[in-house]
């Protein structure tokens, strides 16, 4: 059989190799530090579980749903406001998703015509790639690097390519190089927005994960947010529900209801139980979410002054569950030192070029490790004598 010819536009799935050499890896007896993929290692909260639970038990929830809870969507409204100071956040502005990831890969979809022009960051989640290749639409790359501390610096941006674009993807705190957005850089990316006539796709996967400074935010809390741009918001990292895929559009109701007029061709909706499941979070308390991200920040500091400790450059990580390292020694094929440090210290991260043409040099790692088994992991790395 004859495939389509999109399938040609992506590569082989990074983490799909990696687990599968940590598997025969582990089936040698090998002791293994498995920081490549950002799933939570922290239990989902209780009160999370017993709405899920309880709506579980009633058979009306299993029924299709067909959209959105009008409480879902009021909910979302009240934790903006109650969260991120973001007031005037209605109901039509809120759409649901099944996770950021799905979100980001359907959004080019419902807004870009064959050929249209999407400025994405380099290095990027992956998706925020595809979601592009999908829909037919050209990639525009602006460089996150060490000069401009890992942020978007619009000035460097061409204005011809800006001016084609349709919308500019931005993400904070970012995966994968960690770096955290402060007002005067969201300040300069909205009036950029105005000037080139192109919207502002902000993903905040990790709006509470932020270290060493003021709480983490929204992009919409900034004057001129709301007009323009949306924002991917999501509860798999601050509740740790990443099974679960709950995740929402908010922003600009004209963009919100395009989104959510194309995810009604392809799905019947969030399960009924999971929409219970996201309004006991998004109403209930907050105060386990600041001490996870106190533990995540100490997974941080075990991380990163260790991997300094045996002579590696200080990796770039003020937010999200990641660090961003530069490769050791002077190596530059990040694919290469990630096999080799699998292979003798039985450490997997994730190497940076998967990212895009600006993480080569670089390799992700992953903070699902308690302090000590992150400290572990970098005695292993010592003692295999990698430099």
């Amino acid at each position: 059989m004859q495939f389509s010819q999109r399938l040609d536009r992506f590569g082989d799935e990074v983490f799909a190799s990696l687990n599968q050499r940590r598997l025969k890896l582990e089936a040698e007896g090998r002791t293994i530090y498995n920081l490549s993929v950002g799933t939570p290692d922290f239990a989902p909260y209780d009160h999370v579980v017993a709405a899920l639970r309880e709506a579980a038990a009633d058979p009306v929830q299993w029924k299709y749903s067909l959209g959105d809870l009008p409480e879902l969507k009021q909910a979302v409204c009240d934790y903006y406001e109650r969260r991120f100071g973001v007031a005037g956040i209605t109901p039509d502005m809120v759409a649901s998703c099944n996770g950021t990831q799905e979100g980001v890969g359907h959004l080019g979809l419902a807004l870009l015509d064959p050929g249209d022009t999407v400025l994405v960051p380099d290095p990027c989640y992956p998706v925020f790639e595809a979601g592009v290749k999908i829909a037919d639409g050209e990639l525009a790359y602006y460089p996150l690097n060490a000069e401009h501390g890992f942020l978007p610096y619009v000035a460097g941006i061409d204005p011809d390519v800006a001016d084609r674009a349709r919308y500019m993807i931005v993400s904070l705190p970012a995966n994968p190089v960690g770096s955290v957005g402060t007002p005067e850089l969201y300040e300069e990316i909205i009036a950029f927005a105005r000037e080139h006539d192109l919207l502002i796709v902000h993903d905040n996967a990790y709006s509470d994960i932020v270290y060493d400074g003021p709480r983490g935010g929204s992009f919409l809390a900034h004057p001129g947010a709301l007009e323009a741009g949306v924002e991917f918001f999501s509860l798999s990292k601050s509740f740790n529900v990443t099974g679960a895929r709950i995740g929402f559009l908010v922003g600009r109701a004209d963009v919100v209801a395009a989104f959510a007029k194309l995810r009604g061709q392809i799905d019947f909706g969030m399960f009924f139980p999971i929409q219970k499941a996201a309004i006991a979070a998004l109403t209930g308390p907050l105060d386990r979410v600041e001490e996870q991200r106190l533990r995540y920040q100490e997974r941080r500091d075990a991380l990163c002054d260790g991997l300094e400790g045996i002579g590696w450059e200080r990796p770039n990580a003020h937010g999200s569950m990641f660090v961003w390292a530069k490769l050791p020694g002077g190596r530059t094929d990040s694919l290469a030192f990630c096999e080799e440090l699998m292979e003798r210290a039985g450490v997997i991260v994730t190497p940076g070029a998967s990212f895009g043409p600006h993480g080569e040099g670089y390799v992700r790692m992953a903070l699902v490790l308690p302090p000590e088994g992150l400290r572990a992991a970098v005695a292993a790395i010592e003692a295999s004598g990698i430099r």
